[in-house]
């Protein structure tokens, strides 16, 4: 293990962050106590006083075929396994086109497309403890409670990349802005998308400082430059206490914050 100082305003998908020291964890090291996992950052908010941060390191930046099955290190990048795939002519990772982070980012979260998600071809993850099948795994949409530090994931292998379906769910992905953000703010509430909601109370548009709704995709928090924490976050807030005001109904973040609240 060593340390990585890393610029979270340059690495951080968003663009927001104090510069801090990083633990990296390589093969046979254990997360240190009271470490938050960042991973490629890119649906995290980190505040300028977070708590002791960690991140896995190349040893864990992998993808390879084993029997029936593939396996991928958590640190991969999500463009690295859509590579991959297509060289290896393996279905059923189409939807990671332009969705980026990390596979441990995408366990963590359930990440997905519509109707796709990493859960639905996964077998199990490799943790600390050894292997931890799926169905161990309480997962759902845009959540998954993983038991421990993933180091890797085992998926289904299944021939046959289809290329019609990767540029289907690219066009997805057309509406989403171009500046930087965390991806969706918020989970869309059963039935109804939280985009739509925060458009629909006048907020589609709105900045404040450096942040705004993206006026592209409401759910889209947006750095226009020189955004900071204490915008974001006041804009998160608004948007909550205006959607309940309005439609009684509780957004839920997608996106995650690591700040010290003490």
């Amino acid at each position: 293990m060593y340390a990585r100082t890393i610029d979270f305003s340059r690495f951080s998908s968003i663009r927001i962050g104090p510069v801090a020291e990083v633990a990296v964890l390589e093969a046979g090291d254990a997360l240190p106590a009271g470490h938050t996992l960042v991973g490629g950052a890119n649906n995290l908010l980190v505040g300028p006083n977070p708590p002791p941060l960690a991140m896995l390191g190349k040893d864990f930046d992998y993808c390879r075929i084993e029997g029936e099955r593939l396996v991928v290190g958590a640190a991969t990048p999500t463009g690295k396994l859509l590579s991959f795939c297509k060289r290896h002519d393996l279905g059923g990772f189409e939807y990671v086109a332009k969705l980026p982070g990390t596979v441990g980012g995408m366990l963590a979260m359930n990440a997905g497309v519509k109707t796709h998600e990493t859960f639905d071809r996964l077998l199990g993850v490799e943790t600390e403890a050894g292997f931890v099948p799926k169905a161990a795994i309480p997962h759902g949409y845009r959540f998954a409670e993983l038991p421990g530090v993933a180091y890797a994931a085992h998926f289904v292998l299944e021939k046959g990349y289809d290329a019609h379906l990767a540029q289907e769910l690219l066009k997805l992905r057309a509406n989403q802005p171009k500046e930087p953000s965390a991806g969706s703010a918020f989970k869309n509430p059963p039935g109804d998308y939280a985009g739509r909601l925060i458009e629909a109370v006048g907020l589609k548009g709105y900045r404040m400082g450096g942040m705004a709704w993206s006026a592209m995709h409401a759910n889209f928090l947006v750095n226009l430059g020189g955004g900071t924490f204490e915008e974001a976050t006041a804009l998160i807030e608004l948007a909550k206490r205006r959607v309940f005001e309005t439609f009684g109904v509780a957004l839920e973040l997608e996106l995650k914050i690591i700040h010290n609240t003490h």
